[in-house]
């Protein structure tokens, strides 16, 4: 990236942040959004489920969705990801894929390398993708939440992503669990099954288990270790 076009995406996140202000609506942030980057924004979903794509395709309905295929998802997060292409027609799933197959992986690394070193793991299946299909837009969208973990506590509704060096908006920062599931239930939106047995938090196959009753919501991704971060957020 230039360091003129760096320069402009900071003033623009910087604005944009101090003309919506903080109590800004995901609307508001969505429309600003779309109306700001146009064809150069991307939606990041995990497809848990589908209410951050809803949001913005209320925005931008031929908005591109960035899935980072990990080769490790289970099927039902696969299936979601096929349904959500299917129920919006107009967008386009972009499917980040890592320099690797599993198989390659393996071989070069040694089996599950997930196991023994996860954060190598990520950052070979989940980050090096990621920051190369990011190197195309000016901006990306994602749906963290500030109740999610303390790391996410402070999350800003708009700012500039230094780690990607492109803008971030995180619309539903400020939604509780009770707003996300209103907007579920107002809206019919798409669910990943596996959310309804009991898997609150979803991500890679091998590094997600079902927390135990009482357990934060995420005490499921990566049990067992201090990891609570794949490193795309923190």
């Amino acid at each position: 990236m230039s360091t003129a076009l760096e320069q402009d995406l900071r003033r623009t996140a910087e604005q944009g942040a101090e003309d919506l202000g903080p109590d800004a609506s995901a609307g508001q942030l969505l429309a600003w959004a779309a109306r700001t980057f146009g064809d150069k924004l991307i939606v990041a979903s995990n497809m848990q489920d589908a209410v951050l794509v809803d949001l913005t395709t209320r925005a931008k309905p031929d908005v591109d969705v960035l899935f980072l295929e990990t080769g490790y998802h289970f099927a039902e997060t696969l299936g979601t990801r096929d349904a959500v292409d299917s129920i919006y027609p107009e967008l386009t799933i972009v499917n980040a894929t890592a320099d690797r197959t599993v198989a390659e992986q393996d071989a070069a690394e040694g089996k599950d390398l997930f196991a023994r070193e996860p954060d190598r793991c990520c950052a070979m299946r989940k980050l090096a993708p990621l920051q190369r299909t990011l190197s195309g837009y000016d901006a990306w969208v994602t749906g963290v939440r500030r109740v999610e973990a303390p790391t996410r506590a402070n999350t800003p509704l708009i700012t500039y992503d230094d780690k990607f060096g492109l803008v971030k908006i995180n619309p539903i920062a400020a939604w509780s669990d009770d707003d996300m599931q209103r907007y579920i239930d107002d809206h019919g939106i798409l669910v990943n099954p596996l959310v309804d047995a009991g898997y609150p938090s979803i991500g890679c196959a091998p590094c997600t288990a079902k927390p135990q009753p009482g357990e934060d919501p995420r005490a499921g991704r990566w049990a067992g270790r201090a990891k609570t971060e794949c490193g795309l957020h923190a």
